[in-house]
């Protein structure tokens, strides 16, 4: 709905939401502006109920500019494909927008460098449930030390953006690429936010397919 209550008209916008949550500039990192060939801004609706956030973008995201390209996009499609959804169903970004070199894990004073761009994020869409993906985003957002092997497939809440939120804590798809034996439960995880994302957030395209989970 708009902000006088009258229904979006169409692609338009949505297209206008999704600009006001790119970001088009920023030099607050130096190592990452250095790194990076451009900023990789979240994609998929403004509406979706359900929100990953991964880490940060790697050498094929910084390529291409989309967060979750290349084999471990892959393994996330196929975990949302098991689970009744499509990549276009749900929305996906990342703790920090550039890419860190040598793919080295975003600092702290990076990831609170970005916090406002992430936040800013989430408060728009207001998703029914956040998917963080690792260990990174997962700390970030709970603000607390995650084994994440041990806790993937829970649910906790925390207050992020200003409201209380409903956050399912996953490995990183690319885990299952490096140890097998994580692909059965990281295909749970998924299929389980769909479900939960479906069961809270009603009738919602693909993720209302997920009632008879």
């Amino acid at each position: 709905m708009t902000e006088n209550g009258d229904a979006p008209a169409g692609g338009a916008s949505e297209s206008a939401l999704d600009e006001d949550l790119r970001v088009p500039s920023c030099e607050r990192c130096p190592a990452l502006v250095e790194s990076r060939s451009r900023i990789v801004d979240g994609v998929g609706p403004t509406d979706a109920d359900l929100l990953f956030v991964g880490e940060g973008p790697g050498a094929q995201e910084d390529e291409q500019g989309e967060p979750f390209v290349g084999r471990s996009g892959d393994v996330l499609d196929d975990a949302l494909r098991d689970a009744g959804l499509a990549r276009a169903d749900v929305r996906i970004t990342n703790c920090v927008r550039c890419r860190p070199p040598d793919n080295r894990d975003p600092t702290g004073e990076e990831l609170a460098n970005c916090r406002g761009h992430l936040e800013s994020e989430i408060h728009r869409l207001d998703p029914e449930l956040i998917v963080t993906l690792g260990k990174v985003p997962s700390e970030h957002l709970l603000d607390r030390s995650v084994a994440i092997t041990a806790e993937s497939g829970e649910v906790v809440d925390a207050r992020i953006a200003g409201a209380s939120r409903r956050v399912l804590l996953s490995v990183h798809p690319a885990a299952t690429l490096y140890d097998r034996s994580q692909r059965d439960g990281f295909f749970e995880t998924i299929a389980r936010a769909g479900e939960l994302s479906g069961t809270a957030g009603g009738e919602s395209g693909g993720q209302s397919r997920l009632g008879e989970f």
